[in-house]
């Protein structure tokens, strides 16, 4: 099993083919197993990596650094150590945060175009947005369950990312994966997510975005996604009709085809 040490912490990583480097990044709680069908499908064109976040999936579960920012530096160091440039960056959920996290911290000079994947430029309701998802006691409701019932929380989320109800056997990938992640952990991550907000960050992309939104909104709402493509210079929307939060597990052949599409215009 392929580890890099990234700023003190093991990280978990698929590597696979050659090409033109693509690096998948997994949302809050989940890992590098969520990407199964991009890593495989797409590994004839291009060069298909994933890691797991530090305290997910694979990777160590080091207790300090469960920040957004840690994890944007962390993908820097990845970067560092793979020797990759002209990257395309796909992001869904919390993975499009770091993406922005990382050209705020360091730029696009080793980016060719970054995808969101069904995340807002902020969940939270700021008094001066129109598209929050989350409130404070919102946030506290959700840190409570973290902190007494895996079981429904994980349950509450599968309930909520999903179109359609899913099969067993994701149910039981989704469980296994998301279980992983220790509760203080989940506890860290999960508060410093909810609480981002990279509004000020969206105009200062200058590479190309592709923003891909699930058309149900029991998780947020398409109009909150859309809104990236009105802060990102060169940017644009692609709607998943029969896709919730999880387009890559929903429609993963139509989502390939277009995450495709999108990189081969770079």
């Amino acid at each position: 099993m392929p580890y890099s040490q990234c700023n003190g912490a093991d990280l978990y990583y698929e590597d696979r083919s050659e090409g033109p480097p693509i690096i998948f990044l997994h949302g809050v709680m989940a890992s590098h197993r969520f990407f199964e069908s991009q890593l495989t499908a797409l590994s004839t064109e291009y060069r298909t990596l994933a890691i797991d976040f530090r305290g997910h999936g694979r990777s160590e579960k080091a207790e300090l650094g469960h920040t957004v920012a840690q994890y944007a530096r962390d993908l820097h160091a990845f970067l560092d150590q793979h020797e990759l440039d002209d990257v395309v960056l796909i992001g869904w959920s919390m993975g499009a945060l770091v993406s922005w996290d990382y050209v705020d911290q360091f730029g696009t000079g080793r980016l060719r175009g970054l995808v969101d994947v069904d995340m807002e430029a902020t969940r939270f309701q700021w008094d001066d947005y129109d598209y929050g998802i989350t409130d404070l006691e919102g946030l506290k409701a959700t840190l409570e369950l973290v902190q007494q019932d895996q079981t429904s929380l994980i349950e509450r989320g599968t309930a909520q990312v999903f179109k359609h109800p899913p099969s067993t056997e994701m149910r039981i990938m989704q469980f296994d994966e998301l279980s992983r992640t220790p509760a203080p952990i989940k506890s860290a991550i999960l508060f410093d997510a909810l609480t981002r907000d990279y509004r000020d960050v969206l105009p200062e992309i200058d590479v190309p975005m592709l923003v891909c939104a699930g058309a149900d909104e029991k998780r947020g709402t398409v109009a909150s996604v859309r809104h990236v493509t009105e802060l990102v210079p060169n940017s644009r929307f692609e709607l998943f009709e029969d896709s919730g939060h999880c387009p890559l597990l929903e429609e993963p052949e139509r989502f390939n085809r277009v995450v495709s599409q999108f990189v081969n215009s770079l």
